[in-house]
């Protein structure tokens, strides 16, 4: 019998993507009307910095164990206090800044004052287009009061809890959220999911995962042996890791529900 179900944040609830990719377009049409540059060039040289930028960091290796990639870090002000998180506080402003020089330059341009403007400006446009999938807060309408239901976020503290501040009707559904820099590990680690059982006071035979990363969301559950359901919107390709139940709709989940709540 199913009595919780545990939501990973971006890409599952909040499309972080598209937010991401409209804050892009914002900001490099802004540049391409100074400089009469392709916008969707300079989007392609900026992202491909900022990675390189990223991984060169010494706190690469904590925003892997997290959970925060690149184009959070374009963004987010990390203003938690831990070490890593100070760390990377202190180098955000020069990343940015960075990343936005290097995909002017990629396109032959040097702008350094520029390039200042754009790493201002594209945490604006992101804060300015939260986006929330469809059917969101109708999936969350239908299971609130029937089940449980537990946020499981990788990220900062800080950055998972604006993103929820600009959306805020999502977090009033939830009976408890976890997010990986506050826990001090991310999932697939088996040690959040366990946490999450515990604040929830459930059985892994009593609760359901629903994510839309293999990798992080379906991986961790099954190495506690919770059930789980992935989110494939996409048509993503599988890989090794294989999930209980795969959906293209948050709304496929009632069916499976009420399978499981038949078996039992």
């Amino acid at each position: 019998m199913i009595k919780a179900i545990f939501f990973d944040l971006d890409d599952t609830l909040l499309w972080d993507q598209k937010s991401v990719k409209e804050a892009f377009v914002a900001t490099c049409r802004y540049a391409s009307e100074k400089y009469h540059i392709h916008a969707e060039q300079l989007e392609e040289a900026v992202r491909e910095a900022a990675r390189e930028l990223y991984a060169s960091y010494e706190t690469y290796e904590f925003t892997q164990m997290i959970g925060i990639n690149p184009f959070e870090g374009l963004w987010g002000n990390f203003l938690d206090d831990e070490e890593n998180f100070r760390k990377m506080k202190n180098i955000v402003p020069t990343y940015r800044k960075e990343a936005w020089n290097k995909g002017l330059q990629a396109l032959g341009i040097q702008d350094e004052a520029f390039a200042t403007e754009l790493a201002e400006r594209f945490p604006e446009e992101r804060r300015n287009n939260p986006f929330v999938y469809d059917e969101t807060f109708h999936v969350l309408d239908e299971l609130k009061g029937t089940y449980q239901l537990l946020l499981l976020t990788n990220g900062s503290p800080d950055l998972q809890n604006t993103k929820l501040s600009i959306t805020p009707e999502i977090a009033p559904y939830f009976d408890h959220i976890v997010i990986s820099g506050a826990f001090g590990r991310g999932k697939p680690d088996p040690t959040i999911f366990e946490h999450a059982l515990e604040k929830m006071n459930v059985k892994k035979e009593e609760a359901l995962m629903v994510g839309d990363n293999l990798m992080t969301d379906i991986l961790g559950a099954s190495r506690v042996g919770m059930k789980s359901v992935w989110i494939n919107r996409h048509n993503k390709e599988r890989n090794e890791v294989i999930p209980t139940y795969e959906i293209t709709h948050l709304e496929q989940l009632y069916p499976i529900l009420r399978e499981l709540s038949s078996n039992s």
